[in-house]
């Protein structure tokens, strides 16, 4: 038995490779396959199962191609609804691979066809639950991302999700393991732990969620404090039920090379943006006008959709050589319009001679220099609320990142105002920067280092907390 857990930081999510006797499973692919084909190649094995523990809201998964790819069959838990061509499991239904079994335990909860796989050994005792977003470390799986969905509300999924745990995984020997879906960073629970996997027994230890409690209690625990999923999340749901176009077909799309003249033509579209996937720090040095900055350099896909609108088409700026990487990054959150890259780059552009525009970079010192000095001073928090609440600069206003791709967010601010902007570490700043001068604000500065920065400093800022809002 072999399993191997692959783990993509930047979108926090787990796959798992499970192979047995030269025959191969995947749980929760990821839209780029190559990985999984690669090792089953390397092994020597042959994928027999996709298996997928429900409709994912925050990647699009892998399951069509890989399936297209090597025959595999896709299996989905009970209660599953979708015209795709998947074989819907039955509640303790059990698949062979090799020498060892894999079980199906519905667990709906988090949505409705939530399931997690039990994994038997060679000897037929469990070994391992694969927990998608019914478990994680520290943590379960939000219920709100499918209230929507047949009148069921977010405290009725909460009630499921309870007794899904009582009945199909505290029962578990406190030696199994347990791999989930998901890691620290998710949006697809409140407050995961740093570990990708855990144990039942450790679970039942240290996981709030799984505390002797009634299940009025469990449910209110669950559900409080919850923020608004992403925008992104209902969208890639339904491209997981409903299909998508290979990625492939993507890739073939999203790189052509673009010269400057075709660029620019594109770029005058009305349904065009242009999204520069480069380090946040060389942005703020000189971009092509108009451009949104989403670096790699940090949770880029997240943020790219959080923000960016999937109706519209793309064209890239990107270091060289990264041209395939944004793609398949935008991909894997469902973005599929990707319609060219600028050949050569931002030092093309910038050596034909063409408009450039820049964001100015300040030092958290600076900015406490000129506080006192400048009447027309205005400092952006872009941090969440939780994070401007447990502490900001006095006289900060804070706009999410997240709501400025709304121009009316912007409307307390005006061409007389300095404009510092700010957020944890630097890189949503650039990001809240560009989102600006795309809306005609160019009187800004960064601060770099963001919040980080600033606190270091304690003698030199005045610093507020929300205390209704903490508590």
């Amino acid at each position: 038995m072999f399993i191997k857990q692959l783990y993509t930081g930047c979108i926090s999510e787990a796959a798992y490779y499970i192979e047995s006797e030269g025959v191969a499973a995947i749980i929760d692919p990821l839209r780029d396959i190559e990985e999984y084909l690669d090792l089953a190649n390397e092994r020597k094995a042959t994928i027999k199962y996709i298996f997928e523990t429900h409709f994912h809201a925050d990647f699009v998964s892998g399951h069509l191609d890989l399936a297209a790819a090597t025959g595999a069959t896709i299996v989905y838990g009970p209660d599953t609804v979708s015209k795709l061509p998947v074989h819907i499991a039955q509640d303790g239904e059990r698949f062979s691979l090799g020498k060892i079994t894999i079980e199906v335990l519905h667990t709906p909860g988090h949505t409705l066809e939530s399931s997690c796989f039990l994994l038997k050994d060679e000897n037929g005792k469990d070994h391992a639950v694969f927990t998608g977003d019914t478990l994680f470390v520290g943590d379960v799986g939000r219920p709100d991302l499918a209230q929507k969905a047949n009148e069921i509300t977010m405290e009725d999924l909460a009630g499921m999700m309870f007794e899904s745990l009582n009945k199909k995984i505290m029962p578990l020997a406190d030696d199994v393991i347990v791999y989930p879906a998901h890691g620290a960073g998710s949006s697809c629970g409140k407050n995961l732990g740093a570990e990708t996997y855990s144990t039942v027994g450790e679970q039942k230890k240290t996981n709030y969620a799984l505390q002797p409690q009634t299940k009025e209690e469990f449910i209110k625990v669950v559900t409080e404090g919850l923020t608004a999923p992403p925008q992104y999340f209902p969208i890639n749901a339904m491209i997981n039920k409903d299909g998508y176009e290979s990625l492939n077909a993507v890739l073939e799309k999203g790189l052509q090379a673009l010269s400057i003249a075709a660029f620019k033509a594109k770029a005058a579209q009305d349904d065009v943006i242009i999204l520069d996937t480069r380090l946040s720090a060389t942005f703020t040095e000189g971009f092509v006008p108009g451009s949104i900055s989403i670096g790699l350099d940090g949770r880029f896909a997240e943020w790219a959709g959080s923000l960016l609108p999937f109706d519209k088409k793309l064209i890239l700026v990107t270091d060289p050589g990264k041209e395939k990487e944004s793609i398949v990054r935008l991909a894997r959150v469902g973005y599929d319009k990707m319609e060219g890259y600028l050949d050569g780059g931002y030092p093309a552009w910038q050596a034909a001679g063409e408009k450039t525009d820049m964001v100015i970079d300040v030092e958290a010192d600076e900015l406490a220099m000129d506080i006192p000095f400048d009447a027309n001073l205005l400092i952006v928090d872009v941090r969440k609320n939780p994070e401007y609440a447990d502490g900001h600069i006095k006289n900060a206003i804070n706009i999410p990142l997240t709501d400025l791709m709304d121009p009316g967010s912007m409307a307390d601010l005006e061409d007389r105002h300095n404009i510092y902007v700010h957020c944890a570490g630097g890189y949503r700043s650039v990001i809240a920067a560009s989102l600006l001068k795309r809306q005609g604000i160019h009187n800004l500065r960064n601060v770099v280092g963001g919040w980080g920065k600033i606190k270091e400093l304690p003698d030199k800022f005045e610093i507020e907390k929300e205390t209704a809002v903490l508590n």
